[in-house]
């Protein structure tokens, strides 16, 4: 069968969560560097959103689709556990990263810095300082959660693969990454996954460079 094409901006913490689980089993695969709403992404997602990705005359949208159809599809050990309420624990954390964590960690703090919209393109201080109180109390959270090492169980799953494409732009970042290196169970769990092959195949360039 033809060989796996992702297709979306390397920058993008879903495409990397992407690329983490197609290293994580052994798929190969091409990365095809697209932004949103480029045609060959608007014709597979409806709204236009990345990553998208074709395997063939398989086409996917949606990362949480796309890791559950390379975790299904390709050989190699499962990224969720065998055992049914561990599995359950997985959907419920990425669940929890999608629609809890991402919208807060990513879409308020992180974008205030790298896409601010202000006039001169310097970080917008008033949304980072409005939204610092609740990054500090998610990262607390994830603190807490990730005293094992993992989210879930003792080994990595999909659940780790959604979380550490955030921790590694939180880690970059003036109040997150400070904050991060006094939380010691998840500063130690970013440190541990970031030590990953499939972590550190991923590492995405710097905003605004294809991948190379």
């Amino acid at each position: 069968m033809s060989k796996v094409e992702i297709i979306g901006a390397p920058q993008s913490t879903y495409v990397r969560v992407v690329r983490i689980v197609a290293h994580e089993k052994g798929v190969d695969y091409d990365l095809r560097p697209a932004g949103p709403h480029t045609p060959e992404v608007d014709a597979i997602h409806p709204f236009g959103r990345i990553p998208v990705m074709r395997h063939g005359d398989v086409a996917l949208c949606e990362a949480k689709a796309i890791v559950e159809y390379l975790d299904g599809a390709f050989p190699g050990p499962s990224l969720k556990p065998a055992d049914a309420l561990a599995r359950a624990k997985v959907e419920q954390w990425i669940s929890l990263i999608n629609t809890g964590y991402d919208p807060v960690l990513v879409r308020k703090y992180l974008l205030a810095y790298v896409f601010p919209g202000t006039p001169d393109g310097k970080p917008d201080r008033a949304r980072i300082d409005a939204v610092v109180p609740e990054v500090m109390r998610r990262l607390g959270e994830l603190d807490r959660a990730t005293g094992s090492g993992h989210l879930v169980g003792e080994t990595f799953t999909l659940a780790d693969a959604f979380l550490i494409p955030i921790l590694h732009y939180l880690d970059t970042m003036p109040e997150s990454g400070a904050a991060m290196a006094k939380l010691p169970a998840l500063d130690a769990y970013f440190q541990r996954h970031a030590a990953r092959s499939s972590v550190k195949a991923t590492v995405p360039p710097p905003a605004g460079r294809a991948a190379t």
